[in-house]
């Protein structure tokens, strides 16, 4: 299947499918990274700023600055606490508007395998930290059906319905995270996975929370004749690890990249 256009402009939509997600898995990356206090942070393409704010709870940089492409993006972001302590702009990451040198720490949350020309942002991503810098970012390990999605998606699939393929899943990976930065010059690369596990109240607080406006799967499923997709519901109930109050709980894994200037 052809890939498929990812846009994030329902930012509302965006937190109840991956806010909780962002949250459990940033520490982890923000503990690996190991910044030192004080340092001028750049966050590739922030969304909704929830990683910006994590920045500020747990590292106590000096500045933080954030760009995203969705000005819807930006937006609420502006609206949240966070839009007080960081600045915010629309940009995009083959393109960052910041002089030479500038960040001490460059990092990139669950953003990386959407850039179009990731090459190229490697490069502004070196280009914009000072020598000696921490460059660094984490993905969905979206190869190995292992983000948020991956029950509904795996049953999808099991089921023959058209699943949309991810936009850069194949750059999700370990192997292809480290290549992506040895081949921007990059030295010190190193890698490693976080999984982490979250619980939802029930399977219809799961469903809201899988099927947002924006998402290329959701057209799908809302193209369902309502017995095909009352078919879908059942067979992702079925499969999804469920207590005997209903509760909801499975993991994902996210792949993470870090590298010096």
């Amino acid at each position: 299947m052809a890939e498929a256009a990812h846009t994030f402009a329902d930012s509302g939509a965006y937190e109840r499918f991956m806010g909780r997600w962002s949250r459990a898995v940033a520490p982890h990356f923000l503990d690996w990274i190991s910044a030192p206090p004080g340092g001028n942070w750049l966050d590739v393409g922030c969304g909704t700023g929830i990683f910006t704010e994590l920045i500020f709870e747990r590292c106590a940089p000096a500045a933080v600055f954030g760009i995203d492409p969705q000005r819807a993006q930006i937006d609420h972001a502006k609206c949240q606490p966070v839009g007080q302590r960081a600045t915010l702009r629309v940009a995009n990451a083959e393109a960052l508007p910041f002089s030479d040198a500038v960040f001490d720490v460059v990092a990139s949350a669950l953003a990386i395998n959407f850039i179009g020309d990731r090459p190229r942002a490697l490069l502004e991503m070196r280009r914009v930290a000072r020598p000696d810098g921490t460059v660094a970012g984490f993905v969905w390990d979206f190869e190995a059906e292992r983000s948020p999605s991956w029950p509904l998606r795996v049953t999808m699939r099991k089921t023959g319905a058209g699943v949309p393929h991810i936009p850069g899943a194949n750059a999700s990976s370990l192997r292809a995270l480290a290549a992506l930065f040895e081949q921007a010059g990059f030295r010190d690369v190193t890698t490693t996975t976080i999984e982490v596990t979250l619980p939802y109240a029930d399977f219809e607080a799961f469903w809201e929370a899988q099927t947002p406006s924006y998402s290329p799967t959701t057209r799908i499923i809302n193209a369902m004749s309502p017995s095909e997709r009352k078919q879908l519901m059942e067979c992702v109930r079925a499969a999804l690890p469920t207590d005997a109050s209903g509760r909801i709980e499975y993991a994902a894994r996210a792949n993470a990249v870090k590298a010096r200037a």
